[in-house]
């Protein structure tokens, strides 16, 4: 169990979200300081999948108001068709270091009111800080940070409405209302115990440095890779390796998958460059066009095409009512994996049962519940921000 793990079990239990087509990297891509006084802790919740990294680890992350081939040959010029094979290039010089840091925040987008007329949306968010030493042993804390509105209008919506302190947010996994304090935050960040690296797919951090530095060798061992990959489903069909999907399926399991090596596992810069370079060659994954990421980062959008509720196997997959896009934002030019968003394709609608209670009460999810009731298709569900993800000789803070 990781920290995200333990985070889940201390705090009220949210859900998460995440589309086949051509080859991406060939097709259409468009150039187009001291610790203050600790606060009351807001009631967070966890927040969407994967992971991290550009602060100080005791240093804000501002946001914004949302906006809606290493080894060989000469450069690769960043133009139409080639943005994933750029990354890949970049990717491969990047320093390496004994340590491996990262910083992610992770934000929620939680509807509040009572129709969709009169509500407001409001960004919930949480920092996790990660140091990974030559061991493979983790050190990490998590900071809750204030939630606000999420756009201009939201806010003026918010301070209509009183600018409260205090909101009620659905709560999906539970019989009554959470609550979200938007004057609250952990400045000082809170640790865990050391513990083992292992990411969510089952692999240690030796075996993170030990996969291959070629894309096809890399695509082959990460088929192996056993979990319960459906993006949905009303049984529990059991753990299968990656290799025993098809189409769309597999291109998912393979860019979740990568999006870990690309953000927050101990990968070095060979691995994380063959990782672009399998993503390039996925049937479905689309580059092409910019936006800025809620740090204000501009990168090329990148574009998973399956319409799916999310994450792989995880314990929210099956809770979810509505279907969603994902979208990595990408800097080409760093090599680097900006930030991961998650946009409403289908709201949520109708109700779904659940497995009993522990007390054999009958359950059920209903779309009332979700905090994404309101959206469009199109708006923002939820999102990470790698603000942070380096190796440095730096000594862990």
């Amino acid at each position: 169990m990781d920290e995200i793990d333990a985070l889940r079990g201390m705090r009220t239990a949210l859900a998460e979200k995440e589309h086949p087509d051509a080859l991406a990297a060939r097709i259409d891509w468009r150039r187009e300081p001291a610790p203050r006084a600790r606060r009351r802790r807001r009631v967070a919740i966890p927040l969407v999948s994967v992971v991290a990294a550009g602060a100080a680890a005791t240093a804000a992350v501002a946001l914004v108001p949302d906006d809606g081939g290493a080894g060989g040959g000469g450069e690769v010029r960043a133009e139409p068709g080639n943005v994933l094979l750029v990354a890949a290039q970049n990717a491969a010089k990047a320093p390496s270091g004994r340590y491996w840091h990262t910083e992610t925040v992770r934000g929620e987008i939680f509807g509040v009111g009572k129709n969709a007329k009169n509500h407001y949306k409001v960004d919930a968010r949480q920092r996790i800080i990660r140091w990974t030493g030559p061991d493979g042993m983790v050190n990490s804390s998590n900071v809750d940070e204030d939630a606000r509105p999420l756009t201009a209008e939201d806010e003026r919506k918010w301070r209509a409405a009183g600018a409260p302190d205090q909101i009620e947010v659905p709560n999906p996994d539970g019989n009554t209302p959470a609550h979200i304090y938007m004057d609250a935050t952990f400045d000082t960040p809170m640790p865990f115990p050391p513990s083992p690296y292992e990411d969510e797919f089952g692999l240690t951090a030796k075996e993170v440095a030990e996969l291959p530095t070629d894309a096809d060798a890399l695509r082959n061992v990460l088929l192996g890779l056993e979990g319960n990959w459906h993006a949905y489903t009303s049984d529990d069909t059991g753990k299968e390796p990656i290799r025993a999907l098809d189409g769309a399926e597999r291109t998912r399991a393979l860019s979740e998958v990568a999006g870990t090596l690309l953000s927050t596992a101990p990968a070095p810069p060979k691995v994380r460059a063959a990782a672009f370079r399998m993503l390039a060659d996925l049937p479905g994954v689309k580059a092409g066009g910019e936006a800025k990421d809620r740090m204000g980062r501009e990168g090329t959008v990148v574009s998973l095409p399956l319409e799916t509720t999310m994450p792989l196997g995880l314990y929210t997959a099956p809770k979810q009512l509505g279907t969603y896009t994902r979208q990595w934002i990408i800097d080409p030019d760093k090599g680097a994996l900006l930030a991961i968003r998650d946009l409403v394709a289908t709201p949520p609608k109708g109700s779904r049962p659940l497995p009993p209670g522990d007390l054999g009460q009958r359950r059920s999810l209903d779309a009332e519940d979700m905090p994404d009731r309101f959206h469009k298709p199109g708006e923002l569900a939820g999102y990470q921000l790698f603000a942070v993800a380096e190796w440095t000789d730096e000594q862990p803070k």
